[in-house]
């Protein structure tokens, strides 16, 4: 096969022959959606404020080969997943289950959205960690949308993608997200993160140049399951509905560090202290990038510490594991860190220069085995490209 993007390395290598081992044909090609790791900007976007994440070196891949009538045949590395066949005509939002949810429901929206969708089959594999607050799920939806309307011809831009993989995973999977990861994960490039307005959808490349700076990005799994679709997310998330109808405002976006005094009056005390991190963190965004471009990476540390604070303390979706990774991280050298993602578990990242990473590293990994915690995983992401096709006949 001839690359359209990468070669075929990490989850991508080897799919082709196994496509063609379990459904006795080649696939018409492989596509790759990349993880993401929101540098700044927590619980923002579905207050329709700002947020700064950047794609990462580690993706899902797929091979998906177009086939008569309308019968998806869907099988995936995932622990645990069993190969599914689905009648896609009979398909409902509500029918869907498990794993299949995700690509299922890219398909539905696609014909949602004026997409004609045939049968298909399809093979996944993906390095990017489950639960991680690394965005797996938007890393498939945007794989498979990427695919799909190439192979249809459905003549979608990138914004029109994000937006059917945003759909799938609110309406079909049942998750209240936000669309960062979708936009993380199709408008992402090399040494760069993507600064989102999530109320206009516009979006601009700021300059993430680690390398140049002397830096890396360690990304501290603590193996913490998180999900979604249920528990405090979606309480979170319901905390500032209930708040912007209070103050009579759109979002909380409409809020400025002035406002915080109004709001403090007329809301109780955890709803107030939900109102003050999204609005303080939006104000962070905005002097992150203004730092990026200018002074670099390595002068925004602070704020990744200030943001840490306020989603331990005012929003309330840190836990144990996190603050250690973070503390310890930060003791050890690394000039600024946070947790990344939803929260409730996930990752943290610290921003550490090159000549202090191995003793970052070996400071967490000793501070959760003192602690007795189930060792985490530690890893470096760099910025990297968005959805692409990695090869094609």
């Amino acid at each position: 096969m001839s690359r359209a993007g990468k070669i075929d390395t990490g989850p991508a290598a080897g799919l082709a022959a196994a496509f063609a081992d379990r459904y006795g044909r080649e696939p018409d090609g492989l596509w790759q959606g990349p993880g993401r790791v929101n540098l700044i900007g927590e619980h923002t976007d579905y207050n329709e404020g700002l947020v700064l994440p950047f794609a990462i070196n580690r993706a899902t891949a797929v091979a998906v080969g177009l086939r008569e009538g309308r019968t998806a045949r869907l099988a995936s590395g995932f622990a645990g997943a069993e190969p599914v066949e689905v009648d896609l005509k009979a398909f409902r939002p509500e029918t869907a289950e498990g794993w299949t949810a995700y690509p299922l429901g890219v398909a539905w929206a696609l014909e949602q959205a004026g997409a004609s969708i045939p049968g298909f089959d399809i093979l996944i594999a993906s390095d990017v960690p489950v639960g991680a607050g690394l965005s797996s799920s938007a890393a498939l939806e945007c794989a498979v949308a990427t695919a799909l309307a190439e192979l249809t011809g459905a003549g979608l831009s990138r914004a029109e993608l994000a937006a059917i993989g945003r759909r799938a995973e609110n309406e079909v999977v049942g998750a209240p997200t936000g669309m960062m990861d979708q936009y993380a994960s199709l408008l992402g490039a090399e040494g760069s993160a993507v600064f989102l307005d999530c109320r206009s959808g516009r979006a601009q490349l700021v300059p993430l140049t680690l390398e140049a700076a002397g830096l890396v990005c360690l990304v501290i799994d603590t193996r913490v399951v998180h999900a979604h679709a249920t528990g405090g997310y979606a309480a979170r998330r319901a905390s500032c509905l209930r708040a912007a109808e209070v103050l009579n405002v759109a979002a909380l976006r409409d809020l400025s560090t002035a406002d915080l005094a109004r709001a403090e009056r007329r809301l109780d005390e955890e709803t107030f202290r939900r109102v003050r991190h999204i609005v303080t963190e939006n104000d962070r965004v905005r002097r992150t990038v203004d730092l990026l471009r200018t002074d670099g990476p390595g002068a925004i540390g602070a704020l990744l510490d200030a943001s840490h604070r306020s989603m331990r303390d005012d929003f309330e979706i840190s836990c144990p594991e996190l603050d250690l990774a973070v503390e310890t991280a930060r003791a050890a050298g690394a000039i600024g860190a946070r947790m990344t993602g939803g929260g409730f578990g996930g990752s943290a990242i610290a921003l550490t220069p090159v000549d202090k990473e191995e003793r970052v590293r070996a400071a967490v990994l000793d501070g959760f085995a003192r602690g007795g915690l189930r060792t985490p995983e530690i890893f470096t992401v760099l910025p990297a490209a968005g959805a692409v096709r990695i090869a094609g006949p």
